[in-house]
């Protein structure tokens, strides 16, 4: 089973952009589809962005197309989250899972990441 460590977080203006890390060990990565998901204060953990692992198609959440762009590097074992544009309600911890596990029930959350916008 993976692990996941997530990296990259911060205190950022309206605006601005961060670029957060997931770097996981164990195998087999390059199989696995990989998420990032956020949980607001007091709110559920919500999907933002997946990527496949073959061809590494994307989906990402309404509320963040065409500001956040997934990457990934199956060399490194690492997927990235470029995040631009962020917006105040994007304020959150980020964390990264194996999408198939959290789209089961499954999936459990490691130390995530956090974002705080605000100016």
């Amino acid at each position: 089973q993976l692990q996941f460590v997530e990296s990259g977080g911060g205190l950022v203006q309206p605006g601005g952009s961060l670029r957060l890390s997931c770097a996981a060990s164990g195998l087999p990565f390059d199989s696995i589809v990989i998420g990032w998901y956020r949980q607001a204060p007091g709110k559920e953990h919500e999907e933002v962005s997946c990527i496949s692992s073959t061809f590494g198609s994307t989906s990402y959440a309404d509320s963040v197309k065409g500001r956040f762009t997934i990457t990934r590097d199956n060399a490194k074992n690492t997927v990235f989250l470029q995040m631009n544009s962020l917006k105040p309600g994007g304020t959150a911890g980020y964390y990264c899972a194996d999408g198939d596990l959290v789209a089961a029930g499954f999936g459990s959350w490691g130390q995530g990441t956090q974002v705080t916008v605000s100016s």
